[in-house]
């Protein structure tokens, strides 16, 4: 019996070793090697500062600002260790009340006609950077009004951030917020 648990614990010594240890630590050395801007967290440095990721949404407080989709991650917005959906159903109340509430904040800040659905809903991470180019044209009469922009220019803008579908085909067209962003912030 001592003799199996011997083994027993060299194997749980050597297999943790070799899956907690060794293969992470190969898998990061190849993606450092194959991918290393991505491997790093796709950083968006300016003027030596990171500025965000081009992977992960951040807030933009303020009316001089492209907004993204609501956050689902608590305790604040853009959190990304507890990256979540609100996991709340079609039928809940508290989803249509946060929806009504996201409607009346657009409302007040100035969103005329449909209100894009990713200006309402938060994605399934509660992380996503991007929105739909509706939802960045919805926003254009809110920033150029808080800058004193524009109008025309700041929608020029958006179009311009426009990104289209992963090789013509794959996903919809949508709009980085944090280079729009900092294309908004450029134009001073």
């Amino acid at each position: 019996m001592l003799r199996e648990l011997k083994n027993s614990l060299l194997a749980l010594i050597a297999l943790s070793a070799l899956t907690g240890i060794a293969y992470p630590l190969a898998i990061t050395a190849i993606a450092q090697l194959v991918f290393p801007w991505r491997a790093k967290g796709s950083l968006v440095v300016v003027d030596g500062v990171v500025r965000g990721s081009e992977l992960i949404g951040q807030e933009w407080r303020g009316e001089r600002w492209f907004h993204g989709r609501p956050s689902a991650t608590s305790p604040a917005p853009y959190v990304a260790l507890p990256s979540t959906g609100s996991n709340l159903g079609p039928t809940n109340p508290a989803l249509a009340a946060a929806f009504g509430e996201r409607a009346a904040a657009l409302r007040a800040a100035g969103v005329a006609g449909p209100i894009p659905v990713d200006l309402l809903t938060s994605s399934g991470s509660g992380l996503d950077p991007h929105v739909s180019p509706a939802a960045a044209r919805a926003q254009v009469e809110r920033v150029a009004r808080a800058r004193g922009l524009d109008t025309a220019r700041v929608r020029a803008l958006v179009d311009e951030h426009v990104e289209d579908r992963f090789l013509g085909l794959l996903g919809e067209p949508r709009v980085d917020v944090l280079a729009l962003n900092l294309a908004l912030e450029r134009l001073h």
